[in-house]
């Protein structure tokens, strides 16, 4: 491991200091796609700080406090632990405890450490597997795929993804923590994002946030078709402009045009998907959340085939790279939903790469990517003034804003009616045009033990109200 990652690991007690989050450092006035541009030089830069500076400062920052923790003994989270902030200062000539480097000074503060170090051992991420993946090799920049303004950086091994976010996302982050992380640690299997670290820099006077997430995407697989899915159909249509990039992200309406037979799941996987996105929508729900998406790459393994009999023997096809391993416990797409009695035996990883076996209308074999993104809505704040705007020039049934409830409602039936669907067969690896069973979806129901999950003959309907007043998740671990 080189000498970033590892940033100089001495005893910082003298310069570390933790205090509890202030309202002060909000964000610089951006422009309309948010804070992000472009400088003379033709560098993306974000909030006037170029992108090479901004990937520096976030290698050098975490090599330093996570080499810093490894140093402090593990132990119990605390409540308190949630709320700790703690902060050191990067000049450029360096000091006792940092290193010089050839960027601007700047302050790096790193947000619930001991809390964050706990999720990071949950899905089984050691501190020396997280600095590697983070700081051995140079970030690599994603175009940005939303209108956020966001700044995305993917890690070369495929790992992680990092995530520039605003003040109020960061905030909220924060405050959904301690009951986010205590469902998560409840299942573990989950389509949720998962967070590893809360970091800002701060330099020039602005305060860059960003997040460390899990990858739902991996680059080594080629995604045939990617779209961006909420259950709304209110301008859910990808724009001309996005439909001239090389890898445009679809929507909704695009989906349904499409994609009219949906993606057909073989049953057993098909129960563990419904019942993962519904423990999920239970969870979104229950913190006010909405406005999230699912993110959804298709890899169409017979087009796959094709490209390659196309290009020759050459090797020059994404499939032949080699897959790498991903160090995350249930972090593949397949792995998020398999869990217990709900799912018969475990796929070969290596033949479907971590992606879930689908087919498609033409009975096309599929392997499908996805995730849950865009969690960090508070519906309390900017999003009821948005509805109420909208639904007074549309009907409101259709807006992508509504209020959690609905929101959580429309979006699992969409998923598990129209975007995945049951076959009647067993296995969906096999060629030729498969019948399906497309069961009636209201909603997420009551959440469902392994042995109750339904199957091609019920003729319940799936609802997100069950007997009790609000779903909670205690009884999934029993």
């Amino acid at each position: 491991m080189n000498s970033a990652a590892h940033c100089s690991v001495k005893n910082s007690k003298a310069l570390i200091h933790s205090h509890m989050p202030s309202s002060s450092g909000q964000p610089g006035q951006g422009k309309k796609i948010g804070h992000r541009g472009v400088d003379a030089s033709g560098e993306t830069t974000y909030k006037k700080t170029t992108s090479s500076a901004l990937k520096g400062a976030i290698q050098l920052g975490i090599g330093y406090t996570v080499g810093n923790l490894s140093s402090k003994p593990e132990r119990d989270v605390l409540m308190q632990d949630f709320y700790v902030v703690e902060s050191i200062f990067f000049p450029s000539e360096g000091s006792n405890l940092t290193p010089a480097h050839h960027f601007p000074d700047f302050r790096f503060k790193t947000y619930a450490p001991v809390a964050f170090r706990y999720f990071r051992e949950l899905f089984g991420i050691r501190p020396d597997d997280y600095l590697y993946s983070l700081c051995n090799e140079p970030l690599i920049e994603l175009s940005n795929p939303g209108a956020s303004g966001s700044v995305f950086y993917l890690t070369k091994d495929d790992e992680f993804i990092i995530k520039t976010v605003m003040h109020k996302e960061a905030e909220f982050l924060q405050k959904l923590l301690p009951g986010y992380y205590m469902n998560l640690n409840q299942n573990p299997r989950t389509l949720l994002p998962k967070f590893f670290g809360l970091y800002c820099v701060q330099s020039g006077g602005k305060n860059i946030r960003v997040v460390v997430m899990n990858n739902v995407l991996p680059r080594v697989v080629r995604m045939h078709l990617k779209y961006d899915l909420k259950g709304s159909t209110y301008k859910r249509r990808a724009s001309k402009k996005e439909r001239e990039k090389a890898k445009p992200t679809f929507k909704d309406l695009d989906f349904m045009q499409d994609l009219q037979d949906g993606l057909m799941l073989d049953q057993d996987t098909y129960n563990a998907l419904v019942k993962t996105l519904q423990r999920d929508c239970l969870v979104l729900e229950s913190f006010k959340i909405m406005d999230y998406s699912l993110l959804l790459g298709v890899h169409n393994m017979d087009q796959a085939e094709r490209e390659r009999q196309m290009e020759g023997s050459q090797g020059g096809s994404d499939e032949k790279r080699p897959v790498a391993q991903q160090k995350a416990l249930y972090s593949t797409a397949m792995e998020s939903i398999q869990g217990g009695a709900a799912c018969g035996g475990s796929i070969d990883t290596d033949e479907t790469m971590g992606g879930i076996p689908a087919v498609n209308g033409k009975g096309e074999r599929l392997l499908l990517y996805i995730g849950i993104i865009d969690i960090l809505q508070s519906y309390r704040l900017i999003k009821k003034l948005e509805h109420t705007w909208k639904a007074l020039v549309h009907d409101g049934d259709t807006v992508s804003v509504h209020r959690p409830g609905f929101y959580a409602d429309r979006f699992f039936k969409f998923m598990s009616s129209t975007v995945f669907k049951k076959t009647l067969k067993s296995s969906p690896s096999k060629k030729g045009r498969v019948s399906l069973m497309v069961p009636k979806c209201s909603g997420p129901g009551a959440a469902w033990s392994a042995s109750q999950l339904p199957c091609e003959r019920d003729e319940n309907i799936y609802d997100l109200r069950g007997a009790r007043s609000f779903p909670t998740l205690e009884d999934e671990g029993k």
